[in-house]
């Protein structure tokens, strides 16, 4: 690997690189199967990832004809690597094995070990005979859509497809190791003007708002819509806030905190809501929720942004559902993609069906609306929100920040990459973008 490094930071051309011997191993942060055991009994938001997200060598997998072979420089931490850790909602292990009966290279999928991560960028090493439109050498960073082509179900949007996969969380080889193993259109280019690691942390979360505010398949938002977006300044809602003000509409970002409402204020947001300074209380208890927390918080949304918002941007899921179907105006829509503080949710249903709103389900995004979003970002119209970088020796610690919630936008971690700041190319357009706007996370420090 030390050699692949080197070539890297060399800029070795596709000859030199695809001329390097591969190494039998490489580093990954991984799970393991017979630990699936280990926070039986343990309340969920006590289970500690660094107990079970290893650093090991682990064997290079053979290269299927349409895969390539990715050495990684930097990765990022998603919510789906602290579930994988956690071993919530499910052992990722379920999904291995399924995958590993659909085909003989499926098969290298199911291990003692899953290899986790959902984000990367890198360089291309070495590409499968079916590969045409990559060759060793390129930039690139990695989407996790992992899509089966020869079903017909996955065509048109492939994020219907019967067997729809997430690269890193339902297949193995992920993005949090030296090398990865990713198919050919999972790929896409690298944005010249961004570090590593800046590069390493958009491409699950960007294409995931991309797809639920921008695209026709989620709110096809137009000009003028007010949005409002829970955690605004976190790794989904950063992006959505900035894909709001971009199409020429009205964000208003609900944060917990008055250091977060400053950092939003700095992004161009603002209208923004600090939840815990309301201290609004949604639940009166476990199982009953109170309307004139809704309403008071509804009226707290309108002295902002004039009206009630036409999209509400959903992820939090239990705690947050109610009050976002109760808010959205007369024939709204709540888009919502996760569920972070419990999946049974709860909400009035007199308040969706008699006002005529609308609620739709969104996952990540097909491989149009990934590539369409790092477009974005490859041409600086959209900010990467880095607030930490981690080594790869401690993921571990990384994914306990995310699980706790003690960050903010995106954390990433330097897989190859031997320090930060390294894989600009283009310090023209960074200087365009601004390094003050590229780094604002990282300036905030919240």
């Amino acid at each position: 690997m030390s050699e692949i490094l080197q070539a890297v930071l060399d800029g070795a051309d596709g000859a030199e690189l695809a001329a390097l011997p591969l190494p039998e191993s490489y580093r990954g942060a991984l799970v393991r199967r017979e630990e699936i055991q280990m926070f039986e009994g343990v309340d969920s938001a006590e289970k500690d990832p660094r107990k079970s997200l290893h650093v090991e060598e682990v064997a290079l997998p053979e290269l299927a004809p349409d895969e390539a072979y990715v050495a990684v420089m930097a990765s990022s931490i998603n919510f789906n690597t602290v579930w994988s850790a956690i071993f919530e909602p499910l052992p990722t292990f379920g999904f291995l094995d399924r995958l590993g009966k659909e085909s003989t290279w499926g098969a290298r999928h199911a291990l003692g070990y899953h290899v986790v991560g959902s984000d990367a960028s890198g360089v291309v090493l070495k590409v499968g005979s079916a590969v045409r439109n990559w060759k060793p050498g390129a930039k690139v960073t990695v989407h996790c859509n992992y899509v089966d082509d020869q079903d017909p179900s996955s065509h048109d949007d492939s994020m219907l497809a019967a067997n729809q996969r997430i690269w890193g969380f339902e297949t193995n080889f992920g993005g949090l190791a030296e090398i990865a193993v990713v198919k050919a259109n999972q790929l896409m280019p690298k944005p010249t003007h961004l570090s590593w690691e800046e590069s390493a942390v958009n491409a699950l979360c960007n294409s995931t708002s991309y797809r639920m505010l921008v695209s026709k398949n989620g709110a096809g938002m137009s000009q003028g819509d007010r949005v409002l977006v829970w955690g605004a300044s976190g790794g989904l809602g950063s992006y959505a806030v900035q894909y709001v003000l971009n199409g020429g509409g009205i964000p208003l970002g609900v944060v917990s905190s008055p250091e977060k409402v400053e950092l939003l204020h700095d992004f161009g947001v603002d209208a923004v809501i600090d939840r815990r300074a309301g201290d609004y209380r949604f639940w009166l208890d476990e199982f009953h929720q109170d309307e004139s927390e809704w309403r008071r918080f509804g009226k707290d949304v309108r002295g902002l942004i004039g009206e009630d918002p036409d999209i509400v941007f959903e992820h939090p899921g239990r705690q947050t559902m109610g009050a976002s179907v109760f808010v959205a105006k007369r024939g709204g829509l709540i888009v919502t993609c996760a569920a972070t503080s419990g999946y049974m949710i709860e909400y009035d249903n007199r308040h969706l069906w008699m006002k005529l709103k609308s609620i739709k389900g969104s996952h990540f995004a097909n491989y149009r609306e990934a590539w369409d979003a790092n477009a974005l970002v490859c041409e600086g119209k959209i900010l990467p929100p880095l607030s930490a970088v981690y080594p790869l020796a401690e993921v571990g610690e990384a994914a306990f920040q995310v699980h706790r919630n003690l960050h903010e936008g995106k954390i990433g971690v330097l897989c190859l990459a031997p320090s930060e700041g390294l894989g600009i190319d283009d310090h023209e357009l960074r200087e365009r973008v601004g390094e003050d706007r590229i780094t604002l996370f990282r300036r905030h420090g919240v």
